[in-house]
């Protein structure tokens, strides 16, 4: 961040990150979505954060054609697939968080900055006098180097990939780990949106770089399993070498 921030905003912001621990985190015995999952909760007795988190998941299967799934049935306590995890949206769930928490600094007259978890990145504002923030995208091999530095204002920058933690992201439509591409990363208004689409895309495979292009107002960059670099058409207009504090993603 570039300006002052309140150490009781800070506050806020930080209370924020441990409410969503408290409702999603799917590691957790006591979380509000392991007791949905536990059939301890129904539906409609959950937090509003929960539901609207699920809403926006089943926005993302729809639009991608089912290849974004938080294996949540009509009835949530049916677990669509065995082994693959009753509800789980951490696909989605970090974009939004950051969106919120990006909130909470907006209202408190928080103009300028950019936070960065887990290469998930949200950019509001500037980071000085004309100049826009500049976003690293991480490389997948090379450790040291970014596959691409894009710059802009008021966006969310998300990247779902393999080489992190392997091959965790399922196509549901075939319960098969998604092998086609490296990684994808989405640029958009929204960053929950963006990171729920960069999981689609990688589930998509060699099919998810056409679905990205027809979404609007989404610029994307994938890498497949051979190396290739392939790039939405408007995604070249976010390369810039204009002045900013580089946050990688």
């Amino acid at each position: 961040m570039r300006e002052p921030v309140a150490p009781a905003l800070l506050d806020d912001v930080v209370a924020w990150f441990h409410r969503v621990d408290d409702v999603f985190s799917t590691w957790r015995e006591d979380s509000e979505i392991s007791r949905l999952a536990r059939h301890e909760v129904e539906l409609h007795e959950t937090s509003i954060e929960l539901r609207t988190v699920l809403d926006l998941c089943r926005q993302v299967k729809l639009e991608s054609g089912g290849s974004f799934d938080v294996a949540f049935a009509t009835d949530p306590r049916v677990a669509r697939r065995a082994g693959f995890g009753p509800i789980d949206p951490s696909g989605l769930v970090k974009g939004w968080a950051l969106e919120r928490a990006a909130a909470i600094l907006g209202a408190g007259g928080v103009a300028n900055f950019s936070i960065n978890a887990g290469g998930d990145v949200i950019i509001r504002g500037r980071p000085g006098p004309a100049q826009l923030w500049r976003v690293g995208i991480q490389h997948p091999t090379e450790r040291q180097a970014m596959t691409a530095v894009i710059a802009g204002t008021d966006l969310g920058v998300a990247t779902s990939g393999r080489y992190e933690r392997g091959d965790h992201i399922i196509d549901p439509r075939t319960g098969s780990p998604a092998t086609d591409l490296v990684a994808v990363t989405v640029v958009a208004r929204d960053l929950a949106i963006a990171d729920g689409y960069a999981t689609a895309a990688l589930a998509l495979g060699k099919d998810g770089m056409n679905w990205l292009a027809d979404r609007p107002d989404i610029e994307a960059l994938a890498i497949t399993i051979g190396g290739t670099v392939v790039l939405t058409d408007g995604f070249d207009e976010l390369r810039s070498a204009a002045g900013g504090t580089v946050s990688r993603g």
